[in-house]
């Protein structure tokens, strides 16, 4: 076995427990009951993915807005903030407890971990 087959190996075998602790969320209406009344947090950043298709918040100091749709099993969203914005993207939902992981590109790309807290 060459030093990349073991290093590869190896990196999967510590990476899997974590990831396997995340589950996906598929149905919509199972995503709408998480996040019902409820803020998504991180460092800097609340949200509210409202029913309705609004997405509403404060992102470090500037509103952020957007919409949503559930679509094929992904939560699709355009969110805009200050001057800028993010575009139309389809993202992979997973939970782990109060933890929920938005990972772009229907699974592919980069992600973000928001948690679930009641509105202060």
């Amino acid at each position: 076995m060459t030093r990349f087959a073991i290093a590869t190996a190896a990196l999967f075998a510590t990476a899997m427990p974590a990831l396997a602790e995340f589950q996906p969320v598929r149905d919509e209406r199972n995503f709408r009951a998480l996040v019902e009344g409820r803020e998504l947090t991180r460092f800097g950043v609340r949200l509210q993915v409202l029913p309705q298709g609004e997405i509403r918040g404060r992102g470090f100091g500037m509103q952020v807005g957007g919409r949503w749709e559930w679509r094929n099993g992904y939560f699709c969203r355009t969110l805009e903030f200050g001057e800028s914005g993010d575009p139309y993207n389809c993202q992979l939902v997973l939970r782990n407890g109060s933890t929920l992981r938005f990972v772009s590109d229907q699974g592919q790309g980069d992600s973000a971990d928001l948690r679930l807290r009641n509105p202060s």
